[in-house]
């Protein structure tokens, strides 16, 4: 069982930062950020060594609080929430997964194909082209359904380019990301059994991680590419 939790101080300094996100209040609260930050890494770190017991993890990262406003119409020095990001072992492991905790209802986990290069995303697409039943067998699973309900991401408005908008498997083809999301509130995220929750969702998610692996590292005949 985890011991770690992302504490009640955390949500509670968020709060405090989204309404006075200027460099002069946060300066003058850095220590207490600080503060909150080891513990946050404390509770990301159980994460990871949870996730490690069945899956081979190889690092994780803890997201700067700073933003880039460079290119943003959003000035606001800081992001009001922690988000860290487990990668599994490459190039025979794919996918990822991700946490992210912020007050106000607004935490939520993630996990799947967020930016799938071109070469990973038409290799996908021709496989779903070729045999959709696997794929849908895996994720209409009842007990998947209820952890993850069904895809999020982007997705093409019509069929991609040599690919027919007819093909039974066009709603899989046309997406441009493969993510799958569940949301907690504050109650949840500071509750005893968040991490295991947590852990036992990313858990919950093989099924299809071992699916999208294999494709990714075989051709169309089913030939190793690594």
């Amino acid at each position: 069982m985890a011991t770690a939790t992302f504490s009640k101080d955390i949500l509670d300094f968020f709060k405090k930062l989204e309404k006075n996100n200027d460099r002069d209040w946060f300066n003058a609260h850095k220590k207490e950020f600080k503060a909150n930050e080891r513990k946050a890494k404390e509770a990301y770190n159980l994460i990871y060594e949870s996730l490690n017991k069945h899956d081979v993890v190889d690092g994780f990262k803890l997201f700067r609080i700073y933003r880039d406003v460079r290119f943003s119409k959003n000035k606001l020095p800081y992001k009001t929430h922690f988000g860290g990001s487990f990668h599994r072992k490459k190039p025979e492991l794919r996918g990822g997964y991700y946490v992210h905790i912020q007050p106000n209802d607004q935490s939520f986990i993630a996990t799947g194909f967020w930016e799938p290069n071109k070469e990973d995303l038409l290799r996908i697409r021709r496989e779903f082209e070729q045999d959709d039943q696997e794929i849908r067998a895996i994720i209409n699973d009842k007990a998947f359904k209820s952890v993850w309900g069904d895809f999020v991401g982007d997705e093409l408005k019509t069929a991609p380019r040599d690919f027919d908008k007819t093909h039974p498997a066009i709603d899989l083809i046309k997406k441009k990301q493969y993510i799958f999301t569940k949301h907690y509130s504050d109650k949840e995220v500071v509750s005893d059994g968040f991490i295991d929750n947590v852990n036992a969702s990313f858990k919950a998610i093989r099924p299809f991680f071992d699916y999208m692996s294999d494709v990714l590292t075989t051709n169309l005949n089913g030939e190793s590419v690594i």
